[in-house]
């Protein structure tokens, strides 16, 4: 008997392994998955300037890179840029993790991010965009989209949501532009936006997937996984939300991941996650005897492991997990 619809997605022609370097940016669930990528070893560079919901932000941000690396200084903001309250330096293009008491401080940071970002995407071979809403908060005074509002008044903001072309058109061009030459998965975030209530959280998830279709017709480097479909299709019970009834649980989110990897990996590539997530599990187990001979018997296991898989696979770290267990041997 069959008591869901499971959704069909259809495996992507090139895979993702671990020679892939992976670059990530957008909504909380980009860096969901940007942190299982990290965790089972692949090279991935997440969100560098922190969490971006809108479109039109995460766009912003992948020009400023772009601009760096074509050498445009213009690209590395100005302390004048920066602005003061509540005891922070912030700056609207960034999230308030970068907000520091010093405004010197908080540029170091921005500056530091902005050119690791820089840098993982001119390095990228396969480049990860997740869309949260499609609603935007344009500053008043100065014209432009925010990325974030750290909790300024709402009336320095006017409040607008995206249209389907003007999406699409955006991303077109940074598809055939900037991005040409990578692989561009895109990906609409299941976490619902309930601040703007259930039918406008609706009208810019359905405005996001449809502008999303449009660039996949006109861009040959572009694919789309449907991690919005999973969550709304197959997990349709709140025993998959979180108590925000807001975001995916853990269960979710790793179900998600398991049909991601289903889609853009190969069987062979899915093997060797199991094989290091069995090691990271390992060094993260608190043993109860550790001066043990057992446990020191464990953990050479789990070193000659490590020395087999480096051997077959030179581009993954271990470094963490040999320090850990090598302090027993």
């Amino acid at each position: 008997m069959q008591l869901y619809t499971k959704t069909q997605i259809t495996p992507f022609n090139e895979k993702i392994d671990h020679t892939t370097p992976i670059f990530s940016i957008g909504s909380c669930f980009a860096n969901n998955i940007a942190e299982r990528l990290a965790g089972a070893k692949f090279k991935v560079c997440a969100s560098p300037t922190g969490i971006l919901f809108n479109p039109e932000s995460i766009a912003l941000t992948l020009e400023r890179l772009g601009s760096l690396l074509a050498g445009d200084s213009k690209a590395l903001p100005t302390i004048d840029e920066l602005l003061y309250d509540n005891g922070a330096w912030f700056h609207y293009d960034f999230h308030s993790s970068f907000s520091r008491p010093s405004a010197e401080e908080t540029l170091q940071q921005i500056h530091a991010a902005i050119t690791d970002g820089a840098n993982s995407l001119q390095e990228a071979k396969v480049v990860i965009i997740t869309f949260g809403t499609a609603m935007t908060y344009r500053h008043i005074e100065s014209g432009r989209i925010v990325a974030n509002c750290h909790k300024q008044p709402q009336r320095l903001f006017n409040r607008q949501m995206m249209g389907v072309e003007e999406i699409a058109d955006r991303y077109v061009k940074l598809c055939n532009g900037l991005l040409k030459g990578k692989r561009v998965i895109f990906t609409v975030s299941p976490i619902r936006h309930l601040s703007d209530g259930l039918e406008t959280n609706s009208l810019s998830k359905a405005t996001l997937r449809v502008s999303l279709s449009l660039v996949a017709q006109r861009c040959d480097n572009v694919v789309y996984f449907p991690s919005f479909e999973i969550m709304n299709d197959e997990l349709r019970d709140y025993r998959f939300y979180a108590d925000d009834m807001a975001h995916p649980t853990p269960l979710a989110i790793n179900y998600i991941w398991e049909r991601f990897t289903e889609s853009a990996m190969s069987a062979e590539t899915q093997q060797l996650i199991t094989r290091i997530g069995q090691i990271t599990t390992a060094a993260a187990h608190r043993p109860f005897n550790p001066e043990s001979e057992q446990h020191k018997l464990f953990c050479h296991k789990l070193m000659e492991q490590i020395d087999a898989l480096q051997t077959k696979h030179p581009q993954l770290d271990f470094s963490e997990e040999k320090g850990y267990f090598s302090r027993y041997l």
